[in-house]
């Protein structure tokens, strides 16, 4: 194999970034049980572990270790000081950040164990929103023969001690994100998980999510409730949708609201700015990794002030979780005492084309019929030299 040049390696480093940061407090001394408490539709009990009751309201300026990988095409940031999520992801053909991007740490109460913040892409198990969410991991950088490299992240998680690790990699010469998890029981008991990689998007009144063509349904958290899709045409999270409306959109959904799909034969989702023209794909093998979902706040004031309470002044955002062995949330799968499951994700930005109607790892393709006048439009992970597009009716 041809070693590759230093400048068609990725580049991976670590640097100290500062970020001002609404700083947690110390968790209470006190044991609290929770027993009771129902948290994402399931259990909510946190003992062993410590628990935060209140945030900060004084914020100042924190520096963090940061984790960057960077390529010809895009560039992204992690931070392994709060759960290695991925901070910044920036297409820079067009800078565009196709995950939202935090410029305050701003944590509210919302996870299991207290502190949680928006943005970029969290890696949630072993139950949604992840325990450690906001809590430091190991980490290590990997570098390849290929010129790719890869950034380990890996903890034991706080509430089973079960060994969890995703490999976050970037190829040289492609725009396309890869995450290799790694969920190993290393307890003698059966226990349970889940996976969502919870990837948020910055949303206005152009902002639009799409899933595969052939979804003609979505379906509330335990699929309590169903809504035809993408036009909704019923009452869903008790909004009178029976008109007609369209929820694609962020704009038309003024409520707090999830719906996951409930059946496609596509490997892909994702959403799409229109007046940035660029968005953002997720591709994952459907067999493993059925789940694909939309969470937002809602396009009303009770969501605007979740937007504030999160963050100072980068706005609203939407959520779009992948989730692996199942389709649907709270629903969990089991690993087996010793057991080790495996499986990829993968996330790429999009420009131009529109909201695709397929993609997988090398394209994404939208077709679209403006009255006798068809428009197609194809973006590829790497450059390629000689395309045909073909199409038959």
């Amino acid at each position: 194999m041809k070693d590759p040049s230093p400048t068609e390696r990725v580049r991976a480093w670590e640097e100290t970034v500062t970020i001002q940061t609404y700083p947690a407090p110390a968790p209470d001394r006190n044991p609290m049980f929770l027993d009771k408490r129902v948290y994402q539709g399931s259990s909510g009990k946190v003992y062993p572990n410590p628990f935060t009751d209140h945030i900060s309201d004084t914020k100042f300026d924190k520096p963090y270790r940061a984790i960057f990988l960077e390529n010809e095409f895009i560039r992204i940031m992690i931070l392994p000081e709060i759960g290695g999520r991925i901070h910044i992801g920036e297409d820079k053909t067009n800078n565009y950040d196709f995950f939202y991007r935090q410029n305050v740490i701003k944590p509210a109460l919302v996870g299991l164990l207290g502190p949680w913040i928006s943005g970029g892409v969290e890696f949630n198990w072993p139950q949604h929103h992840r325990p450690s969410t906001f809590m430091p991991v190991n980490h290590t950088i990997e570098n390849h023969e290929d010129g790719s490299s890869t950034v380990w992240l890996s903890e034991h998680e706080p509430m089973n001690r079960m060994k969890g690790m995703v490999g976050i990699t970037l190829h040289p010469g492609k725009s396309i994100i890869e995450a290799k998890a790694q969920l190993y029981n290393r307890t003698p008991f059966v226990q349970t998980f889940l996976w969502w990689a919870n990837v948020a998007v910055e949303v206005h009144e152009q902002y639009q999510a799409f899933f595969p063509p052939d979804v003609a349904y979505v379906a509330d958290h335990a699929k309590r409730a169903v809504s035809s899709f993408p036009v909704a045409r019923n009452f869903y999270y008790g909004v009178d949708y029976t008109p007609g409306v369209d929820i694609t959109w962020y704009k038309n959904i003024p409520v707090p609201t999830s719906y996951m799909i409930l059946d496609s034969k596509y490997d892909f989702f994702g959403g799409y700015d229109h007046r940035r023209r660029a968005g953002l794909v997720h591709v994952a093998d459907r067999h493993i990794s059925p789940g694909k979902k939309l969470w937002t706040w809602g396009n009303a004031e009770f969501g605007y002030m979740w937007d504030r309470e999160l963050t100072d002044s980068d706005g609203p955002y939407v959520e779009l979780m992948a989730g692996v062995f199942t389709d649907n949330q709270p629903d969990f799968s089991w690993l087996q005492p010793h057991e080790t499951r495996t499986f990829r994700q993968y996330w790429y930005p999009i420009q131009e084309i529109g909201p695709a109607k397929n993609a997988n790892r090398l394209a994404a393709v939208n077709l679209e019929m403006e009255g006798r006048k068809l428009k197609v439009g194809v973006l590829t992970t790497a450059a390629v030299k000689q395309l045909r597009v073909i199409v038959t009716a």
